[in-house]
């Protein structure tokens, strides 16, 4: 019986650290779409912006918020049916995510951001799409983070027409 036990709780204790590693994963992408650009703030208030454009101290905030969703969402997925195809689009949605930040604020390259906003937003429904399949939590999880691109394809393109 103590042999179970044993069993039992290594496989807990692996199971928390790959929550770790989902949150690592998700911690890198967004530490490589801060690379190299500083100032963001400044010169997102710098753009000339729809008048429903969100005050830039608030992009932190949700940002925090949704890449935990997104790592507790893979971390999910993983615990029914390990790494496969739902987690290589989970993959490719991140890495994707990864991609913006320095194309939009470093590069300054808003119609480029837009066209590869609109690959992440697909991406993020293929997703959406492989998780609920396997666990609607995990499918869940994503539906903010999914609407919020929505949000910033729709003010990407805003504020490329408006300054393009």
């Amino acid at each position: 019986m103590e042999i179970i036990r044993s069993d039992r709780r290594t496989g807990t204790a692996r199971t928390w650290w790959v929550l770790l590693g989902f949150g690592a994963a998700v911690a890198v992408a967004a530490a490589i779409g801060g690379l190299g650009v500083s100032g963001t703030r400044d010169e997102y208030a710098s753009l000339q912006q729809p008048a429903w454009a969100p005050p830039g101290w608030l992009f932190g905030p949700v940002w925090t918020v949704l890449y935990a969703l997104i790592a507790v969402a893979g971390w999910l997925a993983w615990r029914r049916v390990g790494f496969g195809p739902a987690l290589w689009a989970w993959t490719v949605q991140l890495a994707l995510n990864a991609v913006w930040t320095p194309l939009f604020f470093g590069a300054g390259r808003y119609g480029l951001a837009f066209a590869e906003i609109v690959l992440m937003w697909l991406a993020i429904a293929v997703t959406v799409v492989a998780f609920r399949r396997i666990s609607r939590p995990a499918a869940a999880l994503l539906l903010p983070y999914w609407a919020w691109v929505t949000f910033a394809a729709a003010l990407n393109l805003s504020i490329w027409r408006l300054n393009g």
